[in-house]
């Protein structure tokens, strides 16, 4: 478990990530926090959407979980479940939505595993799987995911594909039919991982504080970029 004050520290970057105007997808533990730090902090004027249909709730206490009672309160709308994604894939806020993730893997490309390590039909460890994770990494404008690093969990290939990041690389989210999107940032205790424009590999972005770019290398499994000088 990673420590009380790293985990404040990612969930403060995250809600950098957020503007006002957002609509903003996620789940519980880390992502909520960072969603409220953005919606009570940085971004107020962001709107947080959960999966079991809750629009723009007032948070006045964080939820154990998505079906918490207390993401109702003072709610704008309390939807569907089926409202809460076709409201991610409408037209009219395709550049708006942000959706906030958690993983077990994730390769080079921001693809990302929560289904299981190991051999689908035989794994060592049978995970969470998806939810709605799958759905908002195709169709939200921009993803952040949130990861413990530690190099079992940055590989190169996953042990399963749950959830699509860039898939292969450039232009193979258009390939598959995935609308304009795709990961933004992944945000570990150790470091803040962009993607390339033009390979849409990850590279580093920024140190935590304390942090060398030595260490981050050491706890990731593929290899990563030399940053340009300047």
């Amino acid at each position: 478990m990673m420590d009380r004050a790293r985990m404040d520290m990612m969930a403060a970057v995250a809600a950098r990530e957020i503007r006002d105007g957002d609509i903003v997808f996620c789940g519980t533990g880390i992502s909520l926090l960072a969603a409220m730090t953005a919606k009570h902090v940085t971004a107020p004027g962001s709107v947080i959407v959960f999966e079991t249909g809750p629009v723009d709730s007032a948070l006045e206490e964080i939820p154990m979980a998505v079906s918490d009672s207390r993401v109702l309160l003072g709610a704008s709308a309390g939807t569907s479940m089926a409202d809460a994604f076709a409201l991610m894939q409408s037209r009219r806020f395709a550049d708006r939505t942000v959706a906030i993730l958690g993983a077990a893997q994730i390769d080079p490309y921001g693809n990302i595993n929560s289904t299981c390590i190991g051999p689908y039909a035989r794994p060592e460890s049978r995970l969470a799987g998806s939810g709605g994770a799958c759905d908002a990494a195709s169709f939200a404008s921009r993803v952040i995911v949130f990861m413990k690093h530690e190099r079992r969990r940055f590989v190169e290939k996953l042990d399963y594909l749950t959830s699509p990041g860039w898939l292969g690389g450039p232009g193979e989210r258009e390939r598959a039919g995935l609308p304009a999107g795709g990961p933004s940032a992944v945000i570990t205790d150790l470091c803040v991982f962009r993607f390339d424009a033009k390979t849409k590999r990850m590279t580093i972005g920024a140190l935590h504080p304390g942090v060398t770019e030595a260490m981050v290398r050491e706890n990731t499994g593929f290899a990563l970029p030399v940053p340009h000088p300047g």
